[in-house]
């Protein structure tokens, strides 16, 4: 499997990060500008383009926070150096930054208040997204009783997990849709059809993008069982931990449905069934977590209920 590039690494930091890169870059900015700049005063309107894009990015509230912190700089910066010429806030330099500081606030708190408008409209559209998905796999899932309402199962219990392992809320998205259709498939020619009946204007809706990612776990998941067993185990190989969440996750509530050739599990018994090829099959810190969310005790609690009394007092 593809490894990350060093590029990618770069802006899934920046991406992580952005908050604290910001607050930093906005800081050095003001060093830098009082140390080698003569004009400081008419410098500062370079401000107006971090707090831009502060307030497209992460918001009314941090677009505002972050233009009251670097007003609040400023004017301490003048107050006890001077920007241009002696220290002190007098009313000529007043006059020059209450405005200017005004200004920046406003500009943080319009753009964050656009950016968290059309925020709120995307996520009204990735719900509308998403219960789509769950009529057509609840509609083609139908057809076979035993397995109606599997893959929505199938899709709680991932991003449960993925949340346990701390993905982030995109990544959890993309796990929930690929779950959703692991069972019929991208390539299902009835999920195709299905689709097709659907207004041309629900396909050009940006969220669909969403998909992509999905497709990414799904296509990987196809070649899961092909590729990972004893002479190759998971733990060694470098799939994608929402395509190894995903392995568990159908693997446990396949496990609780009856087949003609057994009964179905009871949750715990399938969790120790996972643990026999954890690592091997499954990987070892997503059926951990499984255990974690699941709550279930481990065989040895169960055979040895002082176990048990022992972990409960210690937590």
């Amino acid at each position: 499997m593809p490894q990350p590039t060093e590029l990618e690494r770069v802006k899934l930091f920046l991406y992580v990060n952005f908050e604290r890169v910001l607050v930093v870059g906005l800081v050095v900015s003001l060093l830098l500008i009082h140390w080698f700049v003569d004009y400081k005063i008419a410098f500062l309107s370079f401000y107006y383009l971090p707090i831009i894009v502060a307030g497209f990015f992460l918001g009314r509230k941090a677009a505002v926070m972050a233009a009251v912190f670097i007003v609040v700089l400023v004017f301490f910066f003048q107050a006890v150096q001077g920007l241009e010429g002696a220290p002190g806030l007098g009313s000529s330099m007043l006059f020059a930054l209450v405005p200017w500081g005004g200004f920046l606030i406003l500009t943080g708190y319009v753009v964050g208040s656009l950016a968290d408008q059309h925020q709120y409209g995307l996520n009204d559209l990735k719900r509308a997204y998403i219960a789509v998905l769950e009529l057509l796999t609840y509609h083609l899932e139908s057809s076979e009783k035993a397995h109606r309402g599997h893959s929505h199962r199938v899709a709680k219990l991932a991003v449960l997990l993925g949340k346990e392992l701390g993905l982030r809320q995109g990544e959890l998205e993309n796990l929930r849709v690929a779950a959703l259709l692991h069972e019929v498939g991208p390539r299902d020619p009835r999920l195709l059809r299905l689709l097709s009946e659907f207004p041309g204007a629900f396909k050009e809706l940006p969220v669909a993008g969403a998909m992509r990612g999905a497709l990414d776990i799904l296509q990987e998941y196809e070649k899961y069982y092909d590729v990972v067993g004893d002479d190759w185990p998971i733990d060694h190989l470098s799939f994608a931990i929402g395509t190894k969440i995903l392995a568990v996750a159908d693997s446990f509530e396949t496990l609780q449905m009856p087949t003609p050739l057994r009964p179905a599990f009871a949750p715990w018994t399938g969790i120790d069934e996972l643990e026999k090829a954890s690592g091997k099959r499954f990987a070892a810190e997503v059926v951990q977590a499984l255990r974690r969310v699941s709550a279930a005790p481990s065989r040895a609690e169960r055979e040895d209920p002082e176990l048990s009394l022992l972990k409960a007092d210690s937590a």
